[in-house]
């Protein structure tokens, strides 16, 4: 989720130390600050006659901003652009003044002298709350469930059915088409997502597990970014640290990129933990992996079973991918839906492991040819599932009329769908200009040009 903050600071020196923490900020977007409270009203008025959208997320009120009085301008923006998540800066931080600020409407207080950690979660509070707000006017161009990105699971019936392969090219999907996308390994004994991109990094999801209040800097200090755009968060290398990672570790842990990832991809692995059954809880949308045999198909509906006695989740509020499935299968993904009351997707995987054994044995599963059969249908799943960003400009619309063929065609076995859905792979490469691009055309007056840092770390 990228945040876009618009400062308001008179004093030239406060300006420009506040422009220099603001820049160091990850997914941040800082407007060039402006000098007066008349000033700040009117950019806001002007942005908020086009869409709800053109707003900032977070404004930033110093102590001494005027004409208007600090707290004053809080409270006629709140009032009047309640969308928008304010914060004050000021030298007195003592409890008379936060009560007064958020009585006017304000989301924090920052003490000055401001201090970066400081600064990046009152920025980051502030944003989840504004996206919130918007999500609930109905107003917001990406759809979000959660206060911030949206959060999937994947876990497997049981093991060898092809769990991770599938988390792995769900988030490639997302973050081909555009979405900044953080992959999670939380099958904490036995995780994989590293040895299938090729990735050895020396921090892990089990570093995070102690801390109570995880920072953008102390996250991005445990996530590797990938040259796929992947985010990775590896379970640890030591099996044994995954115990250190429980239920409340977890909900800390996935609170805390759902503020900074507009999609967040779990391999839950096929074992439940305290850590994994809190994230499929937590999941907007929970996704369970299976073949169409007996075994596995009894596995899946002994998981369903427990997640229903534990209170996890609901069988049918699980979407069931069939992997492996031809047509000659006894076991239909029909009859599975009945037996395990789940939702079953409708594309399911092919059985064709040859295309994937070579990227598979070299650990370079990205490097998956885009003809391949069973990449054409998990991308097509990707996009059934609600993963992909909606492209909007024309050449993002044609990639989406494909990936909408593909979807609706009926499966990996229907030769339409799999074209539908290389065109589709095809065209998630397009990122879709959107809001922000537009506030970078330089035609906003005070608030000048938001600056394309493009820092996905």
């Amino acid at each position: 989720m990228t945040t876009r903050i618009l400062p308001a600071v008179g004093d030239p020196d406060a300006a420009r130390a506040i422009s220099t923490l603001l820049s160091q900020l990850p997914a941040a977007e800082p407007a060039a600050p402006v000098t007066d409270s008349t000033t700040l009203l009117d950019t806001l008025g002007r942005l908020a006659t086009e869409s709800i959208d053109e707003l900032p997320e977070v404004v930033l009120v110093h102590e001494r901003i005027g004409p208007l009085p600090a707290l004053e301008l809080i409270r006629e923006v709140a009032l009047r652009f309640p969308a928008v998540g304010v914060v004050l800066l000021s030298s007195d931080a003592g409890p008379a003044l936060f009560s007064a600020a958020m009585d006017s409407g304000a989301r924090g207080l920052i003490g000055l002298p401001v201090a970066y950690e400081e600064l990046a979660a009152r920025v980051q509070a502030a944003a989840q709350w504004s996206v919130g707000v918007r999500r609930h006017l109905g107003g917001g161009t990406d759809v979000f469930t959660g206060p911030g990105g949206r959060v999937v699971t994947v876990t497997g019936a049981k093991g060898g059915v092809g769990t991770t392969f599938t988390a792995v090219q769900f988030a490639l999907a997302a973050a081909a088409s555009g979405r900044r996308t953080a992959l999670v390994d939380m099958d904490l004994q036995a995780g994989d997502v590293g040895s299938y991109l090729d990735v050895r990094f020396r921090r892990s999801i089990a570093d995070l597990a102690g801390i109570q209040d995880i920072s953008p800097r102390v996250l991005q200090d445990a996530v590797y970014d990938d040259r796929s755009g992947l985010a990775l968060l590896l379970a640890p290398g030591d099996g044994e640290r995954g115990e250190e990672v429980d239920d409340r570790a977890a909900r800390h842990i996935v609170g805390a990129l759902r503020g900074r990832y507009e999609l967040v991809v779990i391999d839950c692995g096929t074992q439940v933990t305290g850590a994994n059954a809190a994230a499929v809880e937590m999941a907007d949308v929970a996704v369970l992996v299976t073949t169409p045999d007996v075994v596995a198909v009894r596995a899946a509906k002994r998981m369903v079973r427990m997640w229903e006695r534990l209170q996890v989740r609901k069988a049918e509020d699980t979407s069931m991918v069939v992997n492996r499935w031809s047509k000659h299968t006894e076991i239909q993904p029909s009859l599975i839906q009945k037996i395990t009351k789940t939702r079953a997707t409708r594309t399911p995987v092919p059985a064709a492991f040859k295309e994937l054994q070579a990227v598979v044995d070299a650990g370079r599963v990205q490097d998956l040819d885009n003809r391949s059969s069973v990449k054409q249908a998990l991308w097509t799943l990707a996009g059934e599932l609600g993963l992909l960003a909606a492209p909007q400009d024309a050449a993002g619309t044609s990639g989406a009329s494909g990936a909408a063929g593909a979807v609706g065609s009926g499966g990996a076995g229907s030769a339409g769908g799999a074209a539908g859905a290389a065109g589709a792979g095809a065209a998630l490469a397009v990122r879709a200009g959107g809001p922000v691009a537009r506030l970078g055309r330089g035609d906003r007056g005070a608030l000048g040009i938001w600056s394309r840092r493009g820092r996905e770390g």
